[in-house]
Parts: structure tokens; sequence; C-alpha cells
């Protein structure tokens, strides 16, 4: 039986470092808020790189673009961190 490494458990964006790179694997939120970060440019699949982080709130990197994001929406946002 094989066990789960850290790599296989997703995490959220607010528990991530700083310079952390990651694949955007859900959203626990409503269709609202993934309609939010659809228009942001962030969808299941994305890769991000985390820029910064404000308070509780995360600015990240996609695709040559900033974002940044609050503390309600960082945690609802599940990620898989990319060895890199």
């Amino acid at each position: 039986m094989e066990t789960a490494t850290p790599l296989d458990r997703p995490i959220t964006l607010d528990q991530m470092s700083t310079g952390a790179c990651a694949r955007i694997v859900g959203v626990a939120g409503d269709r609202g808020l993934a309609r939010k970060l659809l228009g942001l440019g962030l969808r299941v699949g994305s890769e991000v790189s985390i820029l910064q982080r404000r308070s509780r709130g995360v600015v990240v990197a996609n695709a040559g673009t900033r974002v940044a994001l609050g503390s309600s929406v960082a945690d609802k946002l599940l990620m898989q961190p990319l060895d890199r």
C-alpha cells in the first residue's frame, strides 16, 4: 500500500509560502467565486507563483499577470504544490 506524499495532498493558497509555485486543483466555494476567479484568469489547472503575502492576502502571478487575492478567496483555493 502506497502512502501519500505531501505533494499528493492539496493545500489552500493561504498555506503556501512566498516564492512557491502551484497548480489550482479546486475551488471550495460557490459558482460566484469560480466565475470571479475565471474573470481574473484563474481556473482549475492554472499554474501560479506566489509573489507576495499581504496580511492574510496573497499576490500571485499567472501567465504574466499579477492578481491580489484576499484571505477569504485564498483559503478557498485548493493548490497542488509544484516541485520547481
